[in-house]
Order: C-alpha cells, then sequence, then structure tokens
C-alpha cells in the first residue's frame, strides 16, 4: 500500500507551488517527518517532510514545476513494495539520473551527496543536511555527518556548519556541540547577503538567466501593491540615545537568557505600542471598500536571504515583553534562513518592519505588504551632531520612514504615528 505525497496549501490564498529540489530519489528509504522535498510559493520557501515512512517509490513532477495544491508529486511505499515500484516509476521521473544512490558520487553536487571523502557516511550525511549546507561541507572538504545538528531531526543547519569551520580555524576542536542558545545568532545584526556573481565566457558581453521563483514572486507582489494602493511616505529622525543606553544596560541579562538583544526589539517594540494607540495603522483593506480592524499585532519582520526576502510573523506581539520578542523574532529568522518555518508563521500579518539600516542603509521608502496599510522603514544608527537645549551635541540618530495607504490613513495620523514611535524609542 502506498501513500501519496501531495502539493500543500502554503496559506489561505494560495492555489499553487512550484517544487524547486528533491532532497531524495527514487529508492531511498525515508522516514516519517524527514525533509522529501523543497518548495517555492508566493508566501515561504519550505522543505516540506514526508507524510509517512517507506521507500521513495515514485516522483511524479520535475523540479521547476509549478502544479496546483493537492496534486500528488510523489508517492511512498512499503520496503517489500520498493522493488516492484522503483524500476517503472525511474523512467517517469526526471529527477532520477540527477542522483543514483548507490554509483560513483557525480562531479556535481547532487541531494545525495556533498561531501565526496567519506564514503561510509554519504547516505546519513544526505537525510541530515540541506542543499547549502552539502555545498559549504563540499567547498571546505567537512564531513557534515560529523557536526552535530540542532535542527529539526538531529538536522545540520547552515549555523550549525559556520560555527563548526570557525572554531576549526581557531583551534583544534572537534565537532560543535549543539548549542542551547539557537536563537541567539539570527537576532545580532546579519551580515550582508553575498553580492551575485556573474561569470562571462570567453568573448561575451552579456549574460541572460531567468529569475529565481522567489525573485518573480517579488516581483508580481511589488508591482501588484504599488497598483493596488495610493503610496504616500512620511519621515522622522529619532534620538536614539536612550535606546542605546537602555540596550547596554540589558544586554547580559538577555545574554545569560540565551538572547542577544538587538535594537531591531527595541523597534518593533515600540512599533507595536503606537499601533495600539493608532489602530487605524494596524488595519487592513479588504475588498474595495471594507476596513478590518486587528485586536492583535501580528508583527511581520523581513528576513534577507541569499535567495531574496522573506516575512514571518511574530503572533499576538502585544502581549510579549521585550524579552519574548526578542526570542520570537530571533528564532523565526533562524528558521527563515533554513528553510523551517510553519505555513501560518509567514501569513496574516498586519504590520511589516524591514530594517535595511542593519546594512547601512540611511533611509528608505518600502512598499506596502498587501492587505496592509502601512510598513515601517529603519535605517542605520549613526551618530549625528544635533541641537538640544542651543548647543550642539553628538548623539546616536536613526532616520524612520512610513509608508503608507492615503486610501485609508491621512498624512496628519500618518505623522501622529511615527511621532509615537519616536517617542516611544526616545523616553527614558
Amino acid at each position: 500500500m502506498s501513500t501519496d505525497v501531495i502539493m500543500p496549501q502554503m496559506g489561505e490564498s494560495i492555489a499553487e507551488g512550484t517544487v524547486t529540489k528533491w532532497l531524495k530519489q527514487v529508492g531511498d528509504h525515508i522516514k516519517r517527518d524527514e525533509p522529501l522535498f523543497e518548495i517555492s510559493t508566493d508566501k515561504v520557501d519550505a522543505e516540506i517532510p514526508a507524510p509517512a515512512e517507506g521507500v521513495l517509490l515514485e516522483i511524479l513532477v520535475n523540479e521547476g514545476d509549478t502544479v496546483e495544491i493537492n496534486t500528488v508529486v510523489a508517492r511512498i511505499g512499503e520496503e517489500g513494495a520498493s522493488a516492484k515500484a522503483t524500476a517503472p516509476s525511474a523512467a517517469a521521473t526526471t529527477p532520477e539520473p540527477e542522483a543514483p544512490a548507490a554509483g560513483p558520487a557525480p562531479p556535481a553536487p547532487a541531494a545525495t551527496t556533498a561531501p565526496t571523502k567519506p564514503t561510509p557516511d554519504q547516505e546519513p550525511e544526505k537525510t541530515k543536511t540541506s542543499p547549502v549546507v552539502r555545498k559549504i561541507a563540499e567547498e571546505h572538504g567537512i564531513d557534515a555527518s560529523l557536526i552535530e545538528g540542532t535542527g529539526a531531526g538531529g538536522r545540520v543547519t547552515k549555523k550549525d556548519i559556520l560555527q563548526y569551520i570557525e572554531q576549526s580555524e581557531t583551534s583544534a576542536a572537534g565537532p560543535v556541540s549543539a548549542a542551547p542558545t539557537m536563537p541567539a545568532a539570527p537576532s545580532s545584526p546579519p551580515p550582508p547577503p553575498p553580492a551575485p556573481t556573474v561569470t562571462f565566457p570567453t568573448g561575451e558581453r552579456e549574460v541572460r538567466e531567468k529569475m529565481s521563483i522567489m525573485r518573480k514572486k517579488i516581483a508580481e507582489h511589488m508591482i501588484m501593491s504599488r497598483q493596488t494602493s495610493a503610496h504616500v511616505q512620511t519621515w522622522q529622525e529619532c534620538d536614539m540615545a536612550n535606546v542605546v543606553q537602555r540596550r547596554k544596560e540589558m544586554k547580559g541579562q538577555f545574554e545569560r537568557e540565551g538572547v542577544n538583544l538587538t535594537f531591531t526589539s527595541f523597534i518593533a517594540e515600540a512599533a507595536i505600542r503606537s499601533l495600539q494607540a493608532f489602530p487605524l495603522v494596524n488595519a487592513s483593506i479588504e475588498g474595495e471598500d471594507t476596513i478590518v480592524y486587528h485586536k492583535d499585532v501580528n508583527l511581520g519582520i523581513a528576513v534577507s536571504l541569499d535567495w531574496g526576502l522573506i516575512v514571518p510573523v511574530v503572533k499576538q506581539a502585544q502581549q510579549m515583553n521585550l524579552l519574548g520578542l526578542s526570542t520570537a523574532i530571533g528564532d523565526l529568522a533562524e528558521r527563515a534562513r533554513t528553510k523551517r518555518l510553519a505555513v501560518d508563521e509567514v501569513q496574516g500579518g498586519t504590520f511589516t518592519i524591514p530594517n535595511p539600516g542593519v546594512f547601512g542603509s540611511l533611509m528608505g521608502a518600502p512598499i506596502i505588504s498587501q492587505p496592509q496599510v502601512a510598513i515601517l522603514g529603519v535605517g542605520v544608527i549613526k551618530k549625528r551632531p544635533v541641537v538640544i537645549d542651543d548647543a550642539i551635541a553628538i548623539r546616536p540618530i536613526m532616520y524612520l520612514s512610513l509608508s503608507f495607504d492615503h486610501r485609508l490613513i491621512d498624512g496628519a495620523e500618518a505623522a501622529k504615528f511615527l511621532s509615537h514611535v519616536v517617542g516611544e524609542l526616545e523616553k527614558p
């Protein structure tokens, strides 16, 4: 008896998904809830777990194909059925030649194995790592099966292997053990995403390639939002001296709790209080003329990825203190970068905060995430001369912007909201 693997519905408004990579091949044994394939939708990139334990009998949808939700993309059967089912399904599936399970290692990195050195450990390593981790392992000649993973089911995450490499360079220490403070790292200001590299063949002056699925989805949503909302922006500057002092005083306490306290948490806290004071900014527009007011502040925090951008949502953020908010943001950011977000963690947002300031951006005018009606842009914190009580002083200054939908929010209301955010940040 076989079990159908279907394309899941990654959100209420999602009607289709794209298979971006098969993490298993026909004939492979799979454990229940083990990552089976990667998909991309207009909401999230995610690894989809196997619905049952057994042998992968058939792959019915090729990598890169987009299918409707509930479409059968593969079948999993019992051990005894593998011999009968694997052969005919192999002819019908394109991904099969990509990774022969028992033959010699192919020259290009594939989902079956990345490190080509320790052949006895190839199969375990295949089941415990993502393609990103396998690529890093191959580049550094590392046996990833020696690393104790902190991901689901002992899965080795990108953070795990980077920590292993860093420790190996500074000492002769062994494999990195599971870190007890996993959410702390993502809450630190992330390093800038690597600049895209382009190789020009000899004699060629141009190179063309297709946009990634995520890039196309982002493009579609940005154009749709511009066509839907009447975008207007307002800016204010904020003296972050009190926040800098608060963070300095509280940082050690948070670190003892396993959380790295960042400026993003303070900005989020101020925004939440301001949204409760100005419920119109936390509303959304449904259809042509229906205003939906939200009691909960479901705060979207934009996370920059190597391959695009994603916005996980902190649900009912108004119920969290600063520690809980910092922990939630860090955890969501980490799982966003390792493709372990659940469906409901990327939908239902009522207000969004992108923070390009961590990459040095002075200010920006972000595009509203539909059907929300406003989005807060955060600039870099930089020391500047300012006038205080008719004297010149040096203060850490940050520029904040609010892009708002003029169909619902007027300029005065937007300015009052942004002033409230600034007041929350500046008060002792």
